[in-house]
């Protein structure tokens, strides 16, 4: 091969379409390979599907230097950056590179996204994302002419044409597959699925659709307190059975534990179905807007973030709280709970619903999330390559977290009780559940239909101290019941209240 034709135009992109390749697509590969049967066919879908994006990256690097010369070849040289880190966390972290992967990239803050730093990601990003760049800026690019371009983009284009006519029969294999190799593939993968993303945000962010009036059926001084969990999975609550005791304080606190599924498995969607009325992708009023529209006196509280646009007066996340009370420890959640007390000693309001969004068990930095009284399973995980830790000392960094999320809880129940004028209930549910490497799999965010139990069993807690009220013995809930619970609690009527997703009922 000459060193006229690597420095052409079509050297360039053939060479850097065979290096994503094979660089970049052997997680598809394989991915092909588990899900396709022994024979010609077998054989025809993996060959096909090297060929398609043999001749999907050519065009794809072809015409962007083409067209976009200069600004071209930075865009490609940000793909192969972008490729390296997206591999990265598909080999360490078993990530599918799905819209919703992506949103959770997209409302990931430094304080978060700096957890995931590691030697390995800078490996990746040197050995094979910067390669590429210096090869594509290495001596200037040989364009050819308007003739050439025009056939070597016809050649590449049917050479697509012919391997989708190839596999028409095999429409339902293709159909079967397309989210999981559509995530593996880079650049594609995250490309495509970054506006798939920003279209979903779009349509969600749209003037939101108010619910109907409600009306209150009696003056009581009620205070509800919606606990939201990060990353808590049922199975690692002894509640519910687990064999270590992570739940040592909430077992004396006369709570209900409810069996509960998660909506999603990832923040923005699952915190969104814990304030909505009802499954929907729709942008209808959620919880705290519809009862600060409605006359109740609504607090948040926030440590974590990912939650739909809010329209209230009392909004205050963590850094405004560890102004506000600077003698309190602003590294974990307990901040959440500095003045809270006080803060409902002086509310006036007869009716106030707060909202503690917590960031417990989000990983992979499980042992930095608790304080070291609550590190009582040791020795702990210290890496964020939790991929390649002892799996005992990985579940043992996140069941601390349970057990620091334990002592907030029960803090609530305390402070609560410490408000004997008031009607008090206390609502604990996690967004959604955590993977730790079971089917070699770790965290959250892969797509409901695939995801595991671990991912979306969670914990729905509840406590409350008023006589003549109790939970009902319910086999099951959904997040969304906390809307219409909420409601029921706080006396509130209304069109949209729906009695089947309410926990409470009165003693008889």
């Amino acid at each position: 091969m000459s060193a006229k034709f690597i420095h052409s135009i079509t050297g360039k992109s053939l060479i850097l379409s065979l290096f994503t390749t094979l660089a970049f697509h052997i997680p598809a590969f394989k991915a092909v390979l588990d899900n396709i049967e022994s024979g010609w066919n077998g054989v025809l879908i993996f060959t096909s599907v090297a060929i398609l994006m043999l001749a999907v990256n050519y065009f794809f690097y072809y015409l962007l230097l083409w067209t976009g010369r200069i600004v071209g070849k930075i865009i490609i040289a940000f793909t192969f950056i972008a490729d390296a880190i997206a591999l990265y966390f598909i080999n360490t972290y078993e990530a599918l590179i799905t819209d919703a992967m992506m949103g959770n990239v997209f409302n990931t803050r430094y304080s978060e996204a700096s957890g995931f730093f590691s030697w390995s990601i800078l490996l990746y990003v040197l050995l094979l994302g910067v390669p590429p760049c210096i090869f594509l800026f290495l001596k200037k690019t040989q364009y050819g002419t308007f003739k050439k371009f025009l056939k070597n983009i016809g050649v590449s284009l049917l050479i697509i044409l012919l391997v989708v006519l190839a596999n028409m029969r095999n429409t339902l294999w293709i159909d079967n597959n397309s989210t999981q190799l559509g995530s593996l593939l880079m650049p594609w993968s995250y490309t495509v699925n970054s506006i798939r993303y920003y279209n979903k945000v779009k349509k969600r962010n749209q003037k939101e659709i108010l619910l109907p009036d409600a009306t209150f059926k009696n003056d009581s001084r009620d205070v509800c307190v919606l606990i939201i969990g990060e990353s808590a999975r049922r199975g690692n609550f002894s509640l519910y059975g687990y064999e270590r005791n992570t739940n040592p304080l909430l077992a004396g606190d006369s709570v209900t534990a409810y069996i509960a599924n998660s909506a999603a498995t990832y923040t923005t969607a699952a915190v969104k179905a814990i304030l909505d009325h009802k499954d929907t992708s729709k942008l209808y009023e959620i919880l705290p807007n519809y009862l600060y529209r409605n006359g109740v006196d609504v607090v948040w509280r926030s440590y974590n973030w990912g939650q739909p646009p809010l329209h209230i007066a009392k909004y205050i996340n963590h850094n405004g709280l560890a102004e506000r009370y600077p003698e309190a420890d602003k590294r974990y959640d307990g901040l959440l709970l500095a003045g809270l007390q006080e803060e409902i000693e002086a509310n006036q309001s007869k009716k106030l619903f707060i909202v503690l969004h917590c960031s417990t068990s989000h990983g992979p930095t499980y042992n930095q999330k608790y304080p070291a009284e609550f590190e009582v399973f040791t020795p702990v995980c210290n890496t964020v390559e939790i991929s390649t830790a002892d799996k005992q000392e990985l579940l043992n960094a996140y069941d601390n977290t349970i057990l620091y999320t334990d002592y907030l809880v029960h803090s609530v129940i305390e402070i609560l009780k410490q408000i004997p004028d008031r009607r008090c209930c206390m609502m604990y549910v996690s967004d959604h559940g955590e993977s730790l490497g079971e089917g070699n799999l770790f965290m959250h965010g892969m797509p409901k239909n695939v995801a595991p139990k671990e991912q979306f069993e969670i914990p729905f807690i509840v406590w409350q101290n008023d006589s003549n009220t109790r939970t009902k013995e319910l086999p099951e809930v959904e997040q969304f019941y906390v809307f219409h619970s909420v409601m029921n609690y706080l006396g509130m009527e209304s069109e949209i209240y729906n009695e089947n997703m309410n926990i409470f009922e009165p003693v008889n």
